[in-house]
C-alpha cells in the first residue's frame, strides 16, 4: 500500500517536473525572443534614423520634445519614392498625416505630385520635383511654405520596399470602386485582396482613371490605411525579423526610438478615426508642361482645416 502511494507521489513529482521544465523553457524562449526583437528593433531604428539638418538646432529639439511631452498634435510627411539606377528618383507619393491624440483622430492629405507650387530657391514647378532638387529637406520645406503648416517628422519609403512590406503582413484587403486592369493585373470592383505586387500596381494606375491623380491618390490612401490597420494588429512573431529587415532597408525617417515609442503608446488611437482630404484644382499646360494648378483659396482652405484639427480637444 505504502509502495503504491510512493509511486503515485513519484509520478506526480515527475509530472510537475516536466510541466515546470516546459513552462521554464517557454519563459526563456519568450525572454530571449523579446531581447532579440528589442535589439533588432533598436538596430533597425538606428539604420532608419536620418535627421534633417534643422533637427540639430537646439530650439528645434525643444519644440519637438514639447510636442510629445504635452501630447500635442503632430504632422508627419510620407514620401513614397521610386528610386532608379543613377537617379535618386521622384517623390511619387506625398501624403501629410496630422495626428491629434486629444480626440484620437487623423487627417490624411494627399498632395498630387504635379501640384504647381513655389519650390524655395527653384521657383515655380511640380511639387514632386522638390525631392529631385533637394531631397527630403527641400520636400519638407516646400510643403511647409506652400501650405503654411508645420511638418514635424517625415518618413521616406522606397516603393519597392512597400511591396515587400505588404507581402510580409500577408497582404491587404480593400474595397475597389471601379474595375480596371493595370500591368496585366485585373482589379474587379468590390472587396479585393492584394499582395505586394498587386498593391503597388493598384496605387500606380492613373492614366485610365477618369479622376486622374485624384483617383490615384484615393487608392493610395485606401491601401495605406489598410496596411496601417493590418500592421497595427499584426501578431505573427515569426515575421517580426523579416518586417524589421524590410523597414531597415527601405525606410528613412527623423523619428528616433523614443519618438516612435511615444507615437505607438500615445498616438495609435488616431488610426481609428481617419478622414481623407483632397486638393481641388485643374490641369493646365504652362510652357508645354502639364501642371495641377491649385487656387490660393484652396491652399487657404486646406491650411485652415488642418490647423483647426490640430487644435481640437
Amino acid at each position: 500500500m505504502n509502495s503504491r502511494v510512493e509511486k503515485k507521489k513519484h509520478k506526480k513529482r515527475k509530472w510537475l517536473f516536466w510541466v515546470g521544465g516546459i513552462i521554464l523553457a517557454l519563459i526563456l524562449v519568450v525572454g530571449v525572443f523579446s531581447i532579440y526583437v528589442w535589439n533588432k528593433l533598436g538596430d533597425t531604428v538606428e539604420t532608419m534614423h536620418n535627421p534633417l539638418n534643422r533637427d540639430n538646432d537646439p530650439d528645434r529639439k525643444k519644440e519637438l520634445e514639447s510636442i510629445f511631452k504635452d501630447t500635442k498634435s503632430v504632422n508627419i510627411l510620407l514620401l513614397g519614392v521610386d528610386e532608379r539606377d543613377g537617379d535618386k528618383g521622384r517623390s511619387d507619393t506625398m501624403i501629410l498625416l496630422s495626428l491629434n491624440p486629444k480626440n484620437n483622430s487623423m487627417k490624411m492629405l494627399s498632395i498630387p505630385r504635379d501640384t504647381y507650387v513655389t519650390i524655395p530657391g527653384k521657383g515655380k514647378d511640380k511639387i514632386n520635383h522638390a525631392y529631385a532638387f533637394g531631397d527630403v529637406e527641400l520636400s519638407v520645406q516646400t510643403v511647409e511654405e506652400n501650405f503654411d503648416l508645420p511638418v514635424h517628422y517625415y518618413a521616406r519609403v522606397n516603393m519597392e520596399g512597400f511591396e515587400q512590406g505588404v507581402d510580409a503582413i500577408g497582404g491587404v484587403t480593400i474595397t475597389n470602386d471601379t474595375a480596371f486592369s493595370q500591368g496585366g493585373i485585373q482589379f474587379p470592383a468590390g472587396e479585393i485582396q492584394l499582395n505586394g505586387k498587386e498593391a503597388l500596381s493598384y496605387i500606380r494606375m492613373r492614366k485610365n482613371d477618369p479622376r486622374g491623380d485624384l483617383g490615384r491618390n484615393e487608392r493610395q490612401r485606401a491601401v495605406i490605411m489598410a496596411a496601417i490597420n493590418k500592421g497595427a494588429s499584426f501578431s505573427s512573431i515569426t515575421k517580426v525579423g523579416e518586417i524589421l529587415n524590410i523597414l531597415g532597408d527601405n525606410v528613412k525617417t527623423n523619428l528616433n526610438m523614443d519618438a516612435m515609442q511615444t507615437l505607438f503608446s500615445d498616438y495609435r488611437g488616431t488610426r481609428k478615426n481617419i478622414s481623407s482630404m483632397e486638393i481641388s484644382g485643374n490641369g493646365q499646360r504652362i510652357n508645354n508642361t502639364w501642371y495641377y494648378v491649385v487656387p490660393d483659396s484652396e491652399f487657404n482652405r486646406i491650411t485652415t482645416e488642418i490647423k483647426a484639427h490640430m487644435n481640437e480637444k
